[in-house]
């Protein structure tokens, strides 16, 4: 019998709405991971007394080679057939569509920049000090897609899964007139499909108040089914039910139809991730203020390369696959872009940049 340790189900809305604005999760999470890692690159300098009018330039370069990198990392290396079709789309940084691949390399760069314009310290002194940081920022970050709801896991069929239900629900929406909202409630049922044991749901579709029984029932019954079995494997988070029942119904002065659908258990990689990383950070942390890793100059810089890319290899197996091209490659695209950054993580760390240590005799 399926048992489960963390099964949930996550239906979170992405942001709070203000008037006609939403001041999205995604954002305010991304924009934590910078102050908190501005807190504390300012505690660094202090105790080693330097320059605390760095930390505004520090923080520039950063947040401009993040964003940057981050966005044309996705259109080259993940949607460049479309983006070289649509230039003028690439800008559209609000809609979504960032690489952190992309931002690792254009950090680096902005880094080796700031060395040279504002620090005249060693590249490897800034790095040191400054991918700490970057590692809890990449915490935030997946925390973050944890709220949009993406790059979910694989489907899963284990004692850890997440059932995402916003994406459905959004896509529905957006899919068919005079469709309002969308409820989803848990039953206990689940049903084996596939060699996939799946969560059932009760899910409520409301229409508009001129929507007629017969009009309900053949969306419940066949549009909305074959439009959520239609979708690609990896974006499918709700799938139809086998033959289920359907009802219609007056509640709350609109016309409500009332079906069974199945949730599409995933592995909460975006979890699991931000642990890692969390992790990651705390280890960086305490070699850096317990240890003399840091006259090793490179050494942080290295271990951040090959912890966080080589676990960020390692989870792609549990992923969902984030565009239709990598289904075709025997691993992924973030695997792939892994592999050098590991590397070069590995040369650093057996090559180190050495410098005396304070009071050394």
């Amino acid at each position: 019998m399926f048992t489960s340790l963390l099964t949930f189900t996550w239906n979170m809305p992405q942001g709070i709405d203000i008037g006609s604005f939403t001041l999205r999760f995604y954002s305010l999470l991304f924009a934590l991971g910078f102050l908190v890692g501005y807190w504390i690159v300012k505690r660094i300098f202090e105790q080693e007394n330097i320059p605390i009018d760095w930390l505004d330039s520090l923080l520039t370069y950063v947040v401009v080679a993040t964003i940057l990198g981050a966005r044309l990392g996705h259109v080259f290396f993940y949607e460049w057939e479309y983006y070289s079709q649509h230039p003028g789309e690439i800008l559209k940084v609000w809609e979504g569509g960032l690489a952190s691949h992309g931002a690792a390399v254009a950090i680096i760069l902005a880094l080796i920049i700031f060395s040279k314009k504002v620090s005249k310290k060693s590249v490897l002194w800034v790095l040191d000090r400054a991918v700490i940081t970057i590692a809890l920022a990449g915490c935030f970050i997946r925390l973050g897609n944890m709220a949009n709801s993406e790059i979910y896991g694989a489907k899963a069929n284990s004692s850890i899964e997440t059932v995402y239900l916003q994406p459905a629900k959004n896509r529905i929406i957006n899919s068919f007139q005079g469709i309002t909202d969308v409820t989803f409630i848990k039953t206990n049922e689940r049903l084996e499909k596939d060699g996939i044991s799946y969560p059932v749901y009760s899910m409520e579709v409301f229409f508009v108040d001129r929507a007629g029984e017969e009009y309900v029932q053949r969306a419940l019954r066949e549009q909305i089914p074959n439009y959520l079995n239609s979708l690609l494997v990896d974006n499918q988070t709700v799938i139809s039910y086998p033959n289920a029942p359907s009802e219609f119904a007056e509640k709350e002065n609109q016309v409500m139809g009332k079906t069974l659908v199945l949730g599409v258990p995933r592995y909460p990689t975006q979890l699991i991730e931000a642990l890692a990383y969390l992790l990651i950070f705390v280890l960086l942390y305490t070699l850096f203020y317990k240890t003399n890793i840091k006259y090793a100059q490179g050494r942080i810089f290295a271990l951040f390369l090959i912890t966080i890319f080589g676990f960020r290899f390692f989870v792609e197996f549990y992923k969902a696959n984030q565009v239709a091209f990598e289904a075709d490659y025997q691993l992924n695209m973030g695997q792939y872009l892994s592999i050098p950054l590991v590397i070069v993580g590995l040369y650093f760390f057996a090559k180190p940049k050495r410098v005396s240590i304070p009071n050394d005799k």
